[in-house]
C-alpha cells in the first residue's frame, strides 16, 4: 500500500466565524495538496473544527444553547466556507465525531497503562481565555499578567499531568538532527532557544468535570475530561486511524474502533501547516505525545505568519477586518488565492492593504496574464481563423526554465517563489508580442510563415501557464484551457512539456480572465 503525501491545516476553534487568518492558511494548505498531486503524488489534506474546550462551553452558555447544537451550527459556516475557498481536502474532522473521541480515548487508555501520567493537586493561576496554567514566570514586572490571557483567576485543583520533562533532551537532539523539520529555520531557532533556555513543565492533559464538562471524557476517572489541546492535536493520528491506517491502528493494540475502506496508509504526515501562534504546542508538545505513543514524528511543521491591515493588528474591535468572503465576491476566488500567497512568503508577516490588493490585480492578474491570453488567442482568431498553425519553438527553452524551476519550487513548498517564476514566463511571452509585433506581421502576405511561428508560441505558452498554475489559480486555468479548446483538466504538472497544442487544432472563445475593475471614485 503506497502511503500517501499526508497534508494537515491546524484545526480552527469553533468560538467564532472564519476569517483572513484562517483563509491564508488552508489555502497555503490547498495549494501544495494542489500542487503534490500535479506532481503525480496521491495526496490526503485534512482540515477541520476543534470543538472542546471552556471556551465553546461558556460562548455556547451566552448564546443559552446546548454546546453541540451551538458547534453545529458553526461547523456549517466553516464547512460552507471551506467550499467557498474551493479547498481540495479528503477529510474534515470534527473532535465532536465519535471516531475522535473513541482513539482519544483509547490512546489516553495506553499512555495511562506504560505510567506516562500522574495526578496531582495544583494551586496557582489559571487564564480561562487561553484555557491555560500560568506560573510566575507569566506575570509582568508589577505583578500583573498580561491582557491577552484575559482573565486570569486563582485556581486549586487536582488533575492528571503528562511527563513531559523527561523527554526534553531527546526532542533538542531530534530538532537539531534533522534540520528541516521545523520551517522556515528562525521558528526552527525559537523552538531550539526555549527547550535550551527553560526547564519543560509537565502538561496538564484534564481538566475536572466539575469545572468543565465540554470535552471528551478520561477514561480510566469519570471525574474528568481532556484536556482540550491533547484532544486537538490528537486529530491528526484519530483520522488516520479512522482511514485504516496500520500504523497509527497498532499503537492502540485490538481496538475496537471502526475505520473505513479502503485502508489508506498516510501516517507520518508530511506537513503540518500551521500559524506561529501555537508552534510550542506542535512543535514540543505533539512530537513528545508521538514518541510516548511509540509512533514516528511528522517530517515537516511548516509555520506561517499573520496578517496585518494597512500596518495595524487585524482587530474587530476597530473595525479593520478583511472579510474573505466579500473579497472573493468582488474580485474572484482566483485574485484572492493569488494576492494572499504572491503578497506574503510562507514565514513572516504580511500586510494587506486594499490599494495593494487592487495593483496586484491590475498589474499581474489583468495587464499581465489577462492580457497575454486574450490578445494570444485574439489573434489566432483573427489572422488564422482560430486554427493553430505548424509547431515553433522559441519559447519553448523559457517554458521549459519556469517548468523545471515550479517543479523544483513545488517539491520545497516555496509558493510565492513558484509564482514568480511562472510570471517569469507571462512577462517574457508579452515581451515578446512586442518584439514579433504580430499586427504588423498580418498585414504581410510574405510574413505569413513567420507569423504562424508567433502565433504558435503565444498559444503553446498560454497552454504551458495553465498547468503551472492550475495550483494556484484552478479556475483561471480551466477557464485557459477552455479558451483553447482543450478538454481535460490542467491538473498534471508532465502536461508542462513544450508541443502539447496540436498543429491544426481548433481553439475555443476568447474572453476576458480577470475584467478590468474600475478605480473606485474619489
Amino acid at each position: 500500500m503506497n502511503k500517501r503525501f499526508y497534508i494537515t491545516t491546524a484545526i480552527d476553534y469553533v468560538n467564532g466565524q472564519p476569517h483572513l487568518g484562517h483563509a491564508y492558511e488552508k489555502i497555503i494548505a490547498d495549494v501544495i495538496a494542489r500542487s503534490r498531486r500535479s506532481l503525480g503524488q496521491e495526496v490526503f489534506f485534512l482540515t477541520g473544527l476543534d470543538e472542546h474546550g471552556q471556551k465553546v462551553q461558556q460562548a455556547a452558555q451566552a448564546e443559552k444553547k446546548d454546546p453541540q447544537i451551538y458547534c453545529d451550527a458553526l461547523a456549517a459556516d466553516w464547512q460552507a466556507f471551506a467550499k467557498k475557498l474551493e479547498l481540495t481536502n479528503d477529510d474534515f474532522v470534527r473532535t465532536t465525531q465519535l471516531r475522535h473521541k473513541e482513539f482519544v480515548q483509547a490512546i489516553l487508555s495506553k499512555l495511562n497503562d506504560a505510567g506516562h501520567f500522574y495526578k496531582k493537586t495544583y494551586s496557582g493561576f489559571y487564564s480561562t481565555k487561553e484555557e491555560t496554567f500560568l506560573t510566575e514566570k507569566d506575570r509582568n514586572p508589577d505583578g500583573t499578567f498580561d491582557p491577552s490571557y484575559g482573565e486570569v483567576v486563582e485556581l486549586k485543583e487536582e488533575n492528571y499531568y503528562f511527563k513531559l520533562g523527561a523527554h526534553q533532551q531527546w526532542l533538542i537532539e531530534f530538532i537539531e538532527a534533522n534540520p528541516t523539520f521545523i520551517q522556515p529555520n528562525y521558528r526552527r531557532n525559537e523552538v531550539l532557544g526555549f527547550l535550551k533556555s527553560q526547564t519543560l513543565e509537565d502538561l496538564c492533559i484534564s481538566r475536572p468535570a466539575s469545572r468543565l464538562n465540554w470535552g471528551i471524557p478520561i477514561p480510566f476517572d469519570k471525574d474528568f475530561v481532556t484536556y482540550v489541546w491533547f484532544d486537538a492535536l490528537v486529530n491528526y493520528i484519530s483520522i488516520a486511524a479512522a482511514h485504516g491506517d496500520k500504523t497509527v491502528l497498532s499503537t492502540v493494540g485490538n481496538s475496537q474502533l471502526s475505520t473505513l475502506n479502503p485502508q489508506l496508509s498516510l501516517w507520518p504526515a508530511d506537513i503540518h501547516v500551521i500559524g506561529k501562534d501555537i508552534l510550542k504546542f506542535h512543535a514540543v508538545f505533539w512530537p513528545i505525545m508521538l514518541k510516548a505513543m511509540g509512533l514516528p514524528l511528522p517530517k515537516q511543521i511548516l509555520v506561517h505568519g499573520w496578517w496585518q491591515k494597512d500596518g495595524a493588528k487585524i482587530s474587530k474591535s476597530t473595525g479593520n477586518v478583511i472579510d474573505p468572503i466579500a473579497v472573493i465576491n468582488e474580485w474572484g476566488l482566483d485574485a484572492f488565492r493569488f494576492y494572499v500567497l504572491r503578497e506574503l512568503d510562507i514565514g513572516p508577516d504580511g500586510n494587506w492593504t486594499d490599494a495593494g490588493f487592487r495593483s496586484r490585480y491590475q498589474a499581474e492578474l489583468a495587464n499581465g496574464l489577462g492580457n497575454l491570453v486574450n490578445r494570444s488567442l485574439s489573434m489566432l482568431k483573427r489572422y488564422r481563423n482560430g486554427v493553430v498553425p505548424a509547431r515553433s519553438n522559441e519559447l519553448a527553452a523559457d517554458a521549459a526554465k519556469a517548468a523545471d524551476e515550479t517543479r523544483a519550487l513545488f517539491k520545497q513548498s516555496q509558493l510565492q517563489s513558484a509564482l514568480q517564476s511562472i510570471w517569469g514566463l507571462v512577462n517574457r511571452a508579452n515581451k515578446y508580442v512586442d518584439e514579433t509585433a504580430p499586427f504588423k506581421l498580418a498585414k504581410d502576405p510574405a510574413q505569413a510563415q513567420r507569423l504562424d511561428e508567433v502565433l504558435y508560441n503565444l498559444a503553446e505558452s498560454c497552454r504551458v501557464l495553465a498547468v503551472l498554475l492550475n495550483p494556484f489559480l484552478p479556475g483561471t486555468s480551466a477557464k485557459i484551457y477552455a479558451q483553447l479548446g482543450l478538454t481535460g483538466t490542467p491538473d498534471k504538472l508532465a502536461d508542462a512539456i513544450w508541443g502539447g497544442l496540436q498543429p491544426g487544432a481548433t481553439i475555443g472563445e476568447p474572453a476576458a480572465l480577470f475584467p478590468r475593475k474600475d478605480e473606485p471614485k474619489k
